[in-house]
């Protein structure tokens, strides 16, 4: 029985895969671990292979496509609507089946190791930017119960850093300066880790002369022009630039029903720190 269509659920240890026959007949749903998995895929025919874009959709992909096998990365939100009552692993395998085969589906582009590699800096950065946004808030809070105030803005609490590590000393008890002085040193630290990916970044931007002709656009700088480069590759996968503008959300949204026409604002895009794509904010 040849079987043409698979639908593969993804997860850590446990994949479940849901095949059909050109007849459309069920020929299997069942789990695989995941020393099973590429195993599996080998020993059959080259067929049609669906799954949800996630963080290591691009991974397997990669390694069922060394198979002869054609693989295609559904949007999530594409799938739902096909998934039966019930939340199941073997359901949603099913759903993804029969997703994969509509001939108006889109679908996400197959990433490189090298656009998951250039993703990894903008995701480091992305984590270490918060975690020092969530230190200038606590030190700013914290000296404040003491009537110390500082300015809103990055440099001023970065100039307030740089003195107190200088030997500046707050007429405060010696444990609160002990406190102030070690959250001053852990914030000059994670400065110094996002400036150095800052670096790698305009290093890539040097480089890549993909990235030099995005940075030729008003407004857009090194950090922006590599994220899109890095998500998108060579943007085979749009049609024309509405297209492109669509997905980075710079068209209205359109909520229209009848012959009533509604368009809405803009919608705002940033980098998905899980899935290395551009995702809805």
């Amino acid at each position: 029985m040849q079987v043409t269509t698979i639908g593969l659920d993804l997860a850590k240890n446990v994949f479940q895969i849901h095949g059909i026959t050109e007849a459309d007949e069920v020929a299997f749903n069942r789990p695989l671990r995941r020393a099973q998995l590429l195993p599996f895929f080998s020993k059959i025919e080259p067929c049609l292979i669906g799954m949800e874009a996630c963080s290591s959709a691009h991974h397997w992909a990669r390694e069922l496509t060394k198979f002869g096998h054609e693989v295609r990365l559904i949007p999530p939100i594409y799938v739902k609507p096909y998934v039966k009552r019930g939340k199941s692993d073997a359901i949603d395998a099913e759903a993804i089946c029969e997703a994969v085969t509509r001939p108006t589906m889109r679908f996400v582009a197959i990433k490189t190791v090298e656009q998951q590699s250039s993703l990894s800096v903008h995701r480091a950065r992305s984590l270490l930017v918060r975690q020092r946004t969530q230190l200038i808030n606590g030190l700013r809070g914290m000296v404040a119960e003491f009537g110390v105030y500082i300015a809103r803005g990055l440099a001023r609490i970065i100039g307030f850093a740089e003195d107190i590590l200088a030997g500046e000393v707050l007429d405060l008890p010696d444990i609160a300066n002990e406190v102030i002085h070690n959250m001053c040193e852990h914030l000059m630290a994670l400065h110094a880790r996002v400036r150095w990916y800052e670096d790698r970044l305009k290093q890539v931007a040097k480089e890549d002369v993909r990235v030099r002709l995005l940075r030729t656009i008003p407004g857009v700088g090194a950090v922006t022009a590599s994220a899109i480069i890095a998500s998108i590759g060579d943007g085979h996968q749009f049609s024309n630039g509405r297209e492109f503008a669509a997905w980075l959300g710079l068209t209205p949204a359109n909520k229209s029903s009848g012959v009533k026409r509604s368009s809405g604002a803009s919608q705002r895009w940033v980098i998905n720190t899980y899935d290395p794509c551009w995702s809805l904010a």
